[in-house]
């Protein structure tokens, strides 16, 4: 699948190149862009894809007023956003379009226009959704790719397309940056190594439309597409939707890409910046934010999991150097296909344990510098068990809670719903995530580490993918966790509430 490696990767290779991204509106999609605007200058133009919405029809307004005001872009603003806008100008070209709808919905004459003016697809879209209903998930992580590959046709053009290392599903042991199989159920592998995925294609449309026929209520539709989504992601060897149709998307690029340059970038968990544009940046919350957050907030002090396994966790701003890299690599190197996963499990481990305990740590002693994150200092332990204990130990407590329920209202007292809220949030997290936390997995990036080994000097120093001297307990508890309540959590409501009572209160006295 890999071509020998021949030469030295620069940006010499984006010089005068015409650039098309998908996905700028999240959050790889946004460091990335910022990246290149501020470190690759020789790009010549950059075709950005954005579904306008109702508040803002067009990409272009779309742009200005979700993407361009992110904090993200701070820095290169500087003292003078006037310079930045002139940048933007110069350097950008909005498509609005639906990544999911023929040709973009751009008309016959426009899609050809755009595939002429393309030099390099960077495809970073994607429903990161665990739970998204099937056909949702199908049509953004699989079959949207029909229309890449339709772009890429004309010219050959190369594409780097941003996956995930959760494609690798339930296998175990070191993950090496190859094309995965089904761990389960079989599927039949073609010569040129990928899977035939069209016939599975085939059978989950069909299910689709199946579970469409039979629910006529659109709540109903929903949550019944979710769990067929999940079905039928077990059954071939996968925890969630989204991992399940990014997989198939892989498999449709290797099979409808041969002889031509196609980069498939897998990130593990992304979360904050570690080093660019400024530590800690970061964007909604990620996996191990959710967990971290009802903890923080003591909805949740037990999790199933394994304390001693390792988590693979890798800085965004990383992973934008990497798709940067991969890009380089695919304009000036001879075309074929080529896998890297962005990841530290297997250069730089981290267990669970160790990112609990900077977690516990943090509150504890600093809670206070985390106003958004925690209300207090937790007072009870975070603690990682066994699957069948957490879940035996969830029946016994709700089994308890109804008993207690039914005395309070035999004697005709209220009951606080708090509890019942926090085992909710547990059966839920628990559901969603816990694959995540017991994993058995560890992900090679050996295959990325001689890319970079590969790159210039100049490239090396402002494109580190590297993450071998990487302290974990300086990230997690003065870059990520900083950047967490700083970034992606809102003022708790109700500190905001206690604000406005003293604020009140010292009217009321002349204050």
């Amino acid at each position: 699948m890999e071509a020998q490696a021949s030469s030295t990767i620069t940006l010499d290779s984006f010089n005068g190149k015409s650039v098309f991204i998908t996905g700028v509106t999240g959050f790889v999609g946004k460091v990335l862009l910022e990246k290149i605007l501020r470190s690759v200058p020789s790009v010549e133009r950059i075709h950005l894809l954005i579904r306008g919405n109702r508040r803002y029809p067009s990409a272009a307004e779309r742009f200005q007023q979700e993407v361009a005001t992110s904090s993200i872009f701070d820095v290169l603003k500087g003292e003078d956003e006037t310079a930045f806008k002139r940048l933007c100008e110069r350097k950008l070209r909005f498509v609005s379009g639906e990544l999911t709808a023929e040709r973009f919905g751009l008309s016959e004459a426009a899609f050809n226009e755009l595939a002429y003016d393309v030099d390099l697809v960077i495809n970073s879209a994607a429903s990161v959704n665990f739970r998204e209903p099937l056909n949702d998930a199908l049509a953004t992580n699989t079959l949207s790719l029909h229309t890449i590959i339709q772009l890429t046709q004309a010219r050959k053009t190369p594409v780097v397309h941003v996956s995930t290392c959760y494609v690798n599903g339930y296998h175990e042991g070191l993950i090496p940056e190859t094309v995965a199989g089904p761990a389960r159920a079989a599927l039949s592998r073609a010569a040129g190594g990928y899977y035939k995925v069209e016939p599975l294609i085939e059978h989950l449309q069909n299910t689709v439309e199946a579970v469409t026929a039979a629910c006529d209520e659109p709540a109903q539709r929903s949550e019944a597409l979710v769990e067929a989504g999940l079905r039928e992601a077990d059954r071939y060897g996968w925890n969630d939707t989204y991992t399940f149709t990014k997989w198939i998307g892989e498999q449709l690029l290797l099979q409808h890409m041969q002889g031509q340059a196609l980069t498939i970038l897998r990130p593990s968990i992304v979360e904050s910046t570690l080093h660019e544009p400024t530590p800690g940046w970061i964007e909604g919350v990620k996996v191990a934010d959710a967990i971290i957050m009802a903890y923080a907030r003591q909805k949740v002090t037990y999790f199933p999991g394994d304390p001693r396994a390792v988590i693979d966790i890798i800085p965004v701003d990383l992973v934008a150097n990497s798709i940067i890299l991969a890009g380089a690599e695919a304009l000036m190197e001879p075309p074929c296909h080529r896998i890297y996963q962005c990841s530290t499990s297997s250069h730089n481990p981290v267990s669970i344990n160790e990112v609990i305990q900077c977690v516990v740590q943090e509150g504890k002693q600093r809670h206070r510098e985390y106003p958004n994150l925690f209300a207090s200092a937790p007072r009870r332990p975070f603690v990682m068990i066994p699957g069948w204990a957490f879940h035996g130990g969830l029946a016994v407590a709700y089994r308890l809670l109804a008993w207690k329920q039914s005395l309070f209202s035999w004697l005709g007292a209220a009951v606080s719903s708090s509890q019942l809220s926090n085992l909710d949030a547990m059966v839920k997290l628990a559901l969603i995530f816990s694959f995540y936390t017991r994993p058995r997995y560890r992900f090679s990036n050996e295959n990325l580490c001689a890319l970079a080994a590969r790159a210039g000097a100049h490239e090396q120093e402002i494109l580190p993918v590297a993450t071998t001297g990487m302290d974990w307990q300086h990230y997690l508890q003065r870059i990520h966790l900083p950047g967490l309540n700083r970034y992606a959590l809102r003022p708790r409501a109700i500190k905001a509430a206690g604000f406005k009572k003293a604020r009140a209160r010292r009217t009321a006295v002349g204050a």
